[in-house]
């Protein structure tokens, strides 16, 4: 079988001595793709909270939030008040809801991919990767 990484190297018009291995990935372990995933989730639901907040002192800082309160009632009559449901605490509560849930959703895709993976090995023999001693 020859591949564009094998003809390149059957152009090159000086040899290396670096020794080249080619490795062929035919099993990813499930629990370390579950643990990794679960990484990656927490780091991205930390991403998240912050996100949220840095967005929600921006967006108050601005006044962008009186103003929109102000609208608010002038529509519904002065029958509520906007800044009541979206004040800091409901909208870190949102945040840590998403990021809970982003945690739970990346770590079973992480899961997911790693099984679909193992089984599509069966049927494709794996991912070739080449490595030098460079």
């Amino acid at each position: 079988m020859s591949t564009v990484a094998d003809r390149l190297a059957k152009k090159s018009s000086h040899k290396t001595s670096a020794k080249q291995v080619r490795l062929r990935l035919v099993y990813v372990d499930f629990w370390s793709a579950v643990k990794l995933s679960f990484l990656a989730a927490v780091a991205l639901a930390v991403v998240t909270i912050v996100a949220f907040f840095l967005v929600y002192m921006v967006v108050s800082a601005t006044g962008l939030i009186a103003k929109a309160d102000d609208l608010f009632q002038s529509i519904s009559g002065g029958s509520g008040a906007l800044s009541s449901i979206i004040g800091l605490p409901q909208v870190m509560a949102m945040a840590a809801i998403i990021a809970i849930l982003n945690l739970i959703v990346v770590t079973v895709l992480g899961a997911v991919v790693a099984g679909l993976y193992n089984l599509a090995v069966k049927v494709t023999g794996g991912l070739l990767i080449g490595f030098t001693s460079n």
